[in-house]
C-alpha cells in the first residue's frame, strides 16, 4: 500500500507533478553539460513544482469528475500524465512567465556558477584546500538560501575525495574585514576563533564549508559559550544584525559565523520611548541570543542560540493534505522544526545555552574589555569597511518568503494586474519602506527575495539590480558604530550583561505560578525595624534608578514580562500596573513620600509623562480598550494606580477621570488579573460616582461567575473577593452570597504557598486566620516577590500572625543583605515591575513598616496625606 504522499507508481507527488511539466524541465536540461543534468532537472523541478503547484491543484478537482482510474492515488496519476500544459497556460499566462523565467534563471546561474568555478579552480585548491586537490566536482547543490538577483542562490559543491565548497554569489568583501577584527579579537583576548577559509572575487565569492560536530565533554560546550560571547561583544560593537540560527554553526567548541553579510547595519526605528530604543541598540540587536517568535502555536526561539529541534512553528504554514491522490488540497497546519547546526552537541544532545550562562558572560567581558582597552584599534579596523556591501533588511525574510507563496494562488496567475495588487500589503505608510515598494514589488516579480544593500560610510541604498537610491538612510552606519565603540564603558557593559542574561532567561520553557524553593542555608536575620526596612526599600529604588533609560521628556526600563501567561519576553515596561511603568512609578513616590528624597519623586513623574497621551489614543481607537482588557494587569490597575498616584505626586485629577471613563463594561475574562474581578476592585478603590457605577455594573457580572480555575489571581478565589468587598461597601446581600460561594469553591493546594494561585492568596480572600496559621509554618522562600513570592506570604500573616510575618521579613532582609533581590522571574533576573519584580520587592517591604496601601488588595488612599514620618 502506498503512502499518502506517493502516487500509485510509488514516486512522490512532487515528481509526479514536475512530470506534468516536464517539457518546460527538459528544454532547459539541454543546456546543462552532463555530468549535472540530471541534478539540475532534478532541482528545476522541484522549483517549477513550488510554483505551479496551487495551481494544479486547483486543474486537478476542476477535472476530479472526469478521471476514470480507480483509486484516487492512481487517478492523480492519470492527472498528471494527461494535463495539457498548453491549455493550463491559456487560462494562467501569469504562470507561464513565471515557470519559463525560473527556467531562463537555472539555466544561466548554472552557466555563471559553472564559469565561475572553471575559472577560479585553481586558487579554491591553494586557498580553500590548502593545495590539497578535492578531485572532480561531482554534485552542485543550488537553493542554499533564499533567491536574489534572478534567482542566484548560495550552493553547494561536492567533490570526488567528499569535501565541499560553499559558492556565494554576491560580494564577501565584509566576510574578509570581520574575519581580519576576529583575529584582532584572538590576539587582545588570547581567545582562538575559527573562521573559514575564503576565497573573494569580483561580485561573488568561495567559502570553506563548515560542518556540525560534536563536543568531547562539559568543557568543550563550556568553551564554546565563552567564544560566542566574545563574538558576541564584537558583532554588538559593529551592530551585526541578523545573526540567526542558520547563520551559526557549531564545530566542536568552535562557533563559526558563516554569513555576517549584515554589519553596521543601519538603525531606523525613532522611538519617543527611550528604553525601546536602547533594546534596539543593545546585544539583543544581533540576533545572536534568544529571539522568540510567538503566534497561536506555540514559541520559537530563531536566534543563534535557538534552533530547537521538534518544536511546533508558531503560525500555520501552507501544506497539502492528502498529497499524491485526487483529493489533494491545501491546508494550514503547523510544522515541526527538524533543528539546525548552531548548537554544539554533547552526547548527541544540543546543549542548552541558558545552562552556560557563566561562560557566555565571561567570554563577552573579555572582549568587551579588550574592545575598551584598545577601541583605537579597532576602530581603525572598522574604517577599512567603509566601501564594503552591506545587505540592508527592510523586512523580516519571512515576511517576503510568505508574499511569493502566496501570490502562486492561481487567482492572480491569469492578470497579472491581480498579482501587482497583491504585492500592494507592502505598502504600510512608512516613508523609508514605502519609497522601496516599486523595487521590491519588481524583485518578487522575478521569484526573489529582495534586495537592499548599503555601504558603512554612505547613507545611500542600492537595489538589487545596482540603482543607487540617494539620502535614504538618517546616517552613515560607520558614524552610529564608531560613536557606539566610543561610549562602550563599564556602566554599558553591565547593562548589555543584564539584557543577556534576561534574554536567556526567555528561553522558550514551561512557566509555572507556583512558588518555588525555600531559602538555602542559614541566613542570620536583621530586625525589621521601620528604619532598617527604609533603609531597604531605598536599596531597591536606587538599584531601579540606575537601570533606568532616559530621554529628552521621560524614563522607562527593560524588563522581563510574561506575555499571554505563556512566556517571557524582554521588552521596554508598558503602561500597566502590574509589571508596567505605572506600578514602578506607585513604588518610587511610596518611598519618596516617606524619605522627602526628591529623585525618586522625579522618576515617578518622568514614569508617566507618556499616560496621557496613550489614554488619548485610547480615546480615539476604543478597540485598543478591548485589547488591554481591565483588571490589575489592564485598565483598572492603571486607574488604580492613578488613584493612589494623584495625591502622591499631585497628579491632575482629569487624567484618572479620563482612565475611568474608558474603562471596558465588558471583559472576555473574569478573574483579578486581566478582567472583571479586578476592575471591580480597582473602581472601589477609585471610590468617584463614575467608578462606583461601574463597580455596580462588573458586581451585577460577576454573580454566578465560577470560575475553572482556583487562587486569587486567575481563579475563584479572586472572584469572590472582589464580590465580597463590594457587598461591604454597597451591603449588597446578593454579592455577599456570590462571595461566599466563590470562596468556598476555590480548591487548595496545600504545597503552593504564594498569593497568586496558593495559600497566600486564598487566605487574604477568605481573610482566614486557619490558612494564615498554614502559611506560618511553611519553610521561607527564596523569591521575594508579591505574586508568588515571599513578600505575598508575609503580606498574609500580617493581619492574623504579626510575629510570624515579623520573623520572616526578619529573615527577608538577611536573605536581602547575603544574597540580594530576588524576583519571580526566571533565574530571578532582576526586572523592575512590580507583581514579579524589584517594585513589588520595595513596596512589600515598606508595607511591613508603613501604613503603606496594599497592592495586592487594591487597597484605596487614605483621606488623609498618604505617608508621612
Amino acid at each position: 500500500m502506498t503512502s499518502a504522499a506517493e502516487t500509485s507508481t510509488g514516486e512522490s507527488w512532487t515528481a509526479a507533478f514536475a512530470h506534468a511539466l516536464r517539457p518546460l524541465i527538459d528544454a532547459s536540461r539541454t543546456e546543462v553539460a552532463p555530468p549535472f543534468d540530471a541534478a539540475f532537472a532534478e532541482q528545476l523541478g522541484r522549483r517549477l513544482v513550488e510554483i505551479a503547484a496551487r495551481t494544479l491543484v486547483l486543474e486537478l478537482h476542476t477535472v476530479r469528475g472526469t478521471l476514470t482510474s480507480a483509486t484516487s492515488e492512481e487517478r492523480f496519476a492519470e492527472f498528471t500524465r494527461t494535463l495539457n500544459l498548453s491549455s493550463v497556460f491559456n487560462r494562467y499566462p501569469v504562470l507561464a512567465r513565471l515557470l519559463a523565467q525560473a527556467c531562463e534563471q537555472a539555466v544561466s546561474t548554472h552557466h555563471e556558477l559553472s564559469s565561475r568555478f572553471t575559472r577560479d579552480r585553481a586558487q579554491i585548491v591553494r586557498t580553500i584546500f590548502d593545495d590539497h586537490d578535492p578531485g572532480a566536482l561531482i554534485s552542485i547543490e543550488t537553493g542554499q538560501g533564499d533567491a536574489h538577483q534572478q534567482g542566484r542562490t548560495v550552493a553547494v559543491l561536492t567533490f570526488e575525495s567528499g569535501a565541499k565548497l560553499v559558492y556565494r554569489p554576491r560580494p564577501v568583501g565584509l566576510h574578509v574585514r570581520f574575519q581580519e577584527q576576529v583575529r584582532w579579537l584572538s590576539e587582545r583576548t588570547r581567545i582562538d576563533f575559527r573562521s573559514p577559509r575564503l576565497l573573494p572575487r569580483d561580485g561573488y565569492g568561495w567559502i570553506e564549508h563548515v560542518t556540525h560536530e560534536p563536543c568531547a565533554d562539559v568543557s568543550q560546550v563550556a568553551e564554546f559559550y565563552r567564544r560566542l560571547g566574545a563574538l558576541l561583544a564584537l558583532l554588538y560593537a559593529v551592530d551585526g544584525t541578523d545573526m540567526h540560527y542558520e547563520n551559526l554553526i557549531a564545530c566542536g567548541d568552535q562557533p563559526v559565523l558563516v554569513d555576517v553579510e549584515t554589519l553596521f547595519h543601519p538603525t531606523l526605528v525613532n522611538d519617543a520611548d527611550p528604553a525601546a530604543a536602547a533594546l534596539v541598540r543593545s546585544v539583543h540587536r544581533t540576533a545572536l541570543l534568544p529571539h522568540v517568535l510567538l503566534g497561536d502555536n506555540g514559541v520559537a526561539d530563531v536566534s543563534g542560540v535557538g534552533g530547537d529541534h521538534g518544536v511546533l512553528s508558531p503560525l500555520n504554514s501552507v501544506d497539502w493534505a492528502d498529497p499524491g491522490t485526487d483529493r489533494m488540497r491545501l491546508v494550514r497546519r503547523p510544522r515541526t522544526s527538524s533543528g539546525a547546526r548552531n548548537r554544539p552537541l554533547l552526547d548527541g544532545t544540543p546543549a542548552e545555552p541558558a545552562d552556560y550562562q557563566d561562560s557566555l558572560l565571561a567570554g563577552f567581558r573579555a572582549g568587551y574589555d579588550a574592545i575598551v582597552a584598545h577601541r583605537d584599534e579597532l576602530l581603525q579596523l572598522v574604517r577599512e569597511c567603509v566601501d564594503e556591501e552591506v545587505r540592508f533588511v527592510a523586512r523580516a525574510t519571512r515576511q517576503y518568503a510568505r508574499l511569493l507563496d502566496e501570490s502562486t494562488h492561481p487567482s492572480v496567475l491569469a492578470d497579472a494586474l491581480d498579482r501587482d495588487l497583491a504585492f500592494g500589503v507592502l505598502v504600510v505608510d512608512d516613508p523609508l519602506l514605502d519609497r522601496l515598494v516599486p523595487f521590491e514589488v519588481s524583485d518578487l516579480w522575478r521569484g526573489d527575495v529582495p534586495l537592499f544593500t548599503c555601504r558603512p560610510g554612505s547613507t545611500d541604498l542600492w537595489t538589487a539590480s545596482g540603482l543607487r537610491l540617494p539620502g535614504m538612510l538618517p546616517e552613515p552606519g560607520l558614524h552610529a558604530v564608531t560613536r557606539k565603540i566610543l561610549a562602550m564603558s563599564e556602566v554599558d557593559r553591565h547593562d548589555q550583561q543584564w539584557v543577556i542574561t534576561a534574554l536567556l532567561a526567555s528561553r522558550p520553557r514551561p512557566v509555572s505560578h507556583h512558588s518555588g524553593a525555600a531559602v538555602q542555608g542559614h541566613v542570620a536575620p536583621v530586625d525589621p525595624d521601620p528604619a532598617r526596612l527604609l533603609v531597604a526599600a531605598c536599596g531597591i529604588a536606587d538599584q531601579i534608578l540606575a537601570h533606568a533609560v532616559t530621554g529628552e521628556d521621560r524614563v522607562n526600563w527593560l524588563g522581563l514580562e510574561l506575555v499571554d501567561d505563556r512566556h517571557w519576553t524582554v521588552q521596554p515596561l508598558g503602561a500597566g500596573l502590574s509589571n508596567g511603568y505605572t506600578g514602578v512609578a506607585l513604588f518610587l513616590a511610596e518611598l519618596g513620600a516617606l524619605t522627602g528624597a526628591a529623585r525618586y519623586v522625579d522618576f515617578a513623574r518622568d514614569a508617566l509623562r507618556p499616560l496621557p497621551d496613550l489614554l488619548h489614543l485610547f480615546a480615539e481607537q476604543p478597540e485598543l480598550v478591548s485589547v488591554v482588557g481591565g483588571g490589575i494587569h489592564g485598565l483598572g490597575g492603571i486607574c488604580y494606580g492613578l488613584a493612589r498616584l494623584t495625591p502622591l505626586l499631585g497628579l491632575d485629577p482629569k487624567l484618572l477621570a479620563q482612565a475611568v471613563q474608558l474603562m471596558p463594561r465588558e471583559d472576555s475574562s473574569h478573574t483579578v488579573l486581566d478582567g472583571v474581578a479586578g476592575s471591580l476592585a480597582a473602581m472601589l478603590a477609585v471610590g468617584t460616582p463614575e467608578s462606583l457605577a461601574l463597580a455596580d455594573h462588573y458586581a451585577s457580572t460577576l454573580r454566578g461567575v465560577i470560575s475553572s480555575t482556583n487562587g486569587f489571581a486567575r481563579g475563584d478565589a479572586g472572584i469572590g473577593w472582589a464580590l465580597r468587598r463590594y457587598a461591604a461597601t454597597v451591603r449588597d446581600e446578593l454579592s455577599d452570597v456570590a462571595a461566599r460561594t466563590s470562596l468556598e469553591s476555590d480548591a487548595i493546594d496545600p504545597t503552593d504557598t504564594g498569593w497568586c494561585t496558593g495559600l497566600a492568596g486564598v487566605a487574604l480572600a477568605r481573610d482566614d486566620e486557619r490558612l494564615a496559621g498554614l502559611l506560618a509554618s511553611r519553610e521561607p522562600l527564596r523569591d521575594m516577590s508579591l505574586c508568588h513570592g515571599e513578600l505575598g506570604v508575609v503580606e498574609a500573616l500580617a493581619a492574623h500572625h504579626p510575629s510570624a510575618a515579623n520573623r520572616r521579613t526578619a529573615l527577608l532582609l538577611g536573605t536581602l543583605d547575603e544574597q540580594g533581590a530576588r524576583c519571580a522571574t526566571p533565574g530571578g533576573v532582576p526586572s523592575p515591575g512590580l507583581l514579579t519584580g524589584l517594585s513589588g520587592i520595595g513596596h512589600g517591604l515598606l508595607r511591613q513598616g508603613f501604613p503603606i496601601p496594599s497592592v495586592l488588595l487594591l487597597q484605596a488612599s487614605p483621606d488623609e496625606e498618604e505617608c508621612t514620618r
